[in-house]
């Protein structure tokens, strides 16, 4: 591998005046080989913490190229974006660069530098909350490198002859903000590039015409709409499903089209991403419970258990795939389907990049850990922003929902990461209580998640866009403080297999309130914190009346559970999972006709 600022990088196939057509992502966005952990630290640290980072992986920055010097790896909405592209225009039009190549590919031939981003300016869920934390002015580093990215297009001296489009799932952080000067952006695109509105919009850029601030494209609705890119994509990222059907009211995936992929085109951008040298892939999708079950008979939150098995399989068995990690996922489906999750275990987790020593009780360590989401432990909160998370169970099952899939995943090595949303609106002291009994009932059965709590955004488009809860961590209530901080606390078990690291994470805790965390995040944040650090006993403090020790709650079996579902759906239910709804009674019979003996004579 080589550097994208070293010198001895290939040289660009580009010609000193440029490509018409440049596409790129900032760095951040783009590497993979530094594994999962490092993107998602990048996503919530502040940037002067990359220190840390920079000394665990010294090598991150280092970046593969093609021959003519272009990106040997781009996130898969830019390839998607370049799939588009080259239906209507010439591949020697287009280039993908890396952002410290840019003014090898932007010439005065330059006519569109098409930018894609996840968080330009550091407002997503788990992001801002952990900066806050450090003080509301700093940026987490994946914004920093966004930023970084988007002034050096600014400032390059071909500016004048080109526009900027910028997409992804952050650009409506430019049109929120009304940033567009600011960030020297022509366009945000929101939406899916294979509309034909795409194709039109930048034949207007080509032609030098004025674009406008903003467009949305509709989304495919059917899908063989969807394109697959023939080349390698970050973390080797496949597309599986769009949509999830759960009407989340915080959630925008979840406004688009449910829409599960076909196996033959999967399975083909599978092999051009090995072809191409990557050997780890992901299926991306906001539920992969879904995929094999959209648009069938059986509603689609009972999944099809040998649909799934069959494609991880497939995956998993290509050849030269080494690693397969697990992308989104709910957690009904573990209590729906229990084999389910064991045999979808069985093919995928001998190719999991993921170590849990402390956990796992695979042979090898190894885990799968799917992106889950919990957001609140309050079942009046539930039934007000995801009265359909747990179909088929009822809203009010929600809590024992999640403590018996989890107990599922937990045993088939599955430890997903859970987030949870802090600070909703209209949140009572009582809802997060409800949540921190929860997180308790969790570690008091000795299950384990990854626990991953984020203040309320209001993002765009969603049903509770205009809704305004907690906004920055100065705004948190002693017990939404004490909500996160046992989240942390629990978080740490993974690595309590070294006897330091939970011990360097507590001093460092304490370290840090004393220095500057008190004076941030004000008095509701310090005995949370000691909590987290073990200052004390938890019993102490819940008798001291500082903090709120959790309450034990009544989880039903999974039979109890089962029986919830509505009768008309018992049929979907697997038997060979066991505990299956007993039978309704059968009607009583009508009552036996009586003899009766006439008293009267029959002459009367």
């Amino acid at each position: 591998m080589q550097t994208a600022a070293s010198p001895s990088a290939p040289a660009t196939g580009a010609s000193s005046r440029g490509v018409r057509i440049v596409l790129t992502a900032p760095l951040t966005e783009i590497i993979d080989h530094a594994g999962y952990f490092i993107q998602m630290s990048m996503a919530s640290l502040p940037m002067w913490l990359e220190g840390i980072l920079n000394k665990k992986y010294p090598e991150w920055r280092n970046v593969e190229y093609n021959g003519d010097g272009s990106a040997r790896y781009m996130p898969a909405g830019v390839r998607v974006l370049e799939a588009s592209l080259l239906r209507h225009y010439p591949a020697d039009d287009i280039a993908c660069c890396y952002p410290a190549d840019l003014e090898k590919f932007i010439g005065p031939d330059t006519r569109i530098v098409a930018v894609s981003t996840h968080n330009p300016l550091g407002v997503t869920f788990a992001v801002g909350v952990y900066t806050s934390i450090f003080g509301s002015s700093k940026q987490p580093t994946k914004s920093h490198y966004a930023m970084e990215l988007i002034y050096a297009i600014k400032s390059n001296p071909h500016r004048k002859g080109f526009k900027v489009i910028v997409g992804g799932s952050g650009g409506w952080q430019v049109t929120q903000t009304n940033s567009w000067e600011k960030l020297s952006v022509d366009c945000v695109v929101e939406g899916r590039s294979e509309s034909a509105d795409v194709k039109k919009l930048f034949d207007k850029a080509l032609a030098g015409e004025d674009l406008p601030k903003q467009i949305d494209v509709a989304h495919p609705k059917d899908r063989n709409e969807i394109l697959f890119p023939d080349k390698r994509t970050t973390f080797g990222v496949v597309e599986m499903t769009t949509g999830c059907g759960r009407r989340c009211q915080f959630c925008v995936p979840d406004l688009n089209p449910q829409i599960d992929m076909p196996k033959d085109k999967m399975m083909a951008a599978v092999r051009a991403n090995v072809r191409d040298g990557n050997k780890q892939i992901s299926l991306a999708t906001e539920d992969m419970f879904i995929w094999g079950q959209v648009h069938t008979s059986t509603p689609f939150y009972f999944p099809n258990r040998e649909a799934l098995v069959d494609l991880y399989k497939s995956v998993c068995e290509t050849p030269g795939v080494e690693q397969h990690v697990l992308s989104h996922s709910t957690i009904a489906p573990s209590v729906v389907d229990p084999v389910m999750i064991q045999q979808i275990t069985e093919v995928c987790i001998d190719k999991s990049p993921i170590h849990l020593p402390y956990l796992s009780t695979h042979p090898k360590s190894k885990a799968l850990v799917p992106l889950v989401g919990l957001e609140t432990g309050s079942v009046r909160m539930a039934k007000q922003i995801m009265p359909s998370k747990g179909v088929p169970f009822p809203i009010d099952e929600w809590p024992s929902v999640f403590v018996r899939g989890l107990e599922v995943m937990n045993k088939n090595n599955w430890f997903p990461a859970a987030t949870l949303i802090v600070g909703n609106p209209g949140e009572t002291d009582e809802d997060v209580m409800a949540t921190i009994d929860l997180i308790c009932e969790v570690e008091r059965r000795g299950l384990f998640a990854f626990f991953i709590p984020s203040i309320f955004t209001p993002l765009h488009d969603t049903r509770m866009e205009d809704q305004k809860g907690v906004s920055q961590t100065k705004e948190l209530t002693p017990l939404q403080w004490q909500l996160m901080m046992k989240c942390w606390k629990m978080n740490l078990r993974p690595g309590q297999a070294s006897w330091w690291a939970p011990t360097a994470w507590r001093l460092g805790a304490l370290g840090l309130w004393a220095w500057k965390l008190r004076k941030l995040n004000g008095p509701g944040f310090t005995w949370p914190l000691f909590m987290f650090a073990n200052a004390l006993p938890e019993r102490l403090m819940a008798k001291m009346g500082k903090i709120h020790l959790g309450r034990p709650l009544y989880i039903k079996t999974r039979k109890e559970l089962l029986a919830t579902v509505k009768p008309h759906q018992h049929q979907f239910l697997r038997a060979d999972c066991g505990d299956l709804p007993d039978p309704p009674a059968t009607a009583a019979p009508p009552p036996a006709q009586r003899s009766y003996i006439s008293l009267v004579p029959a002459s009367v």
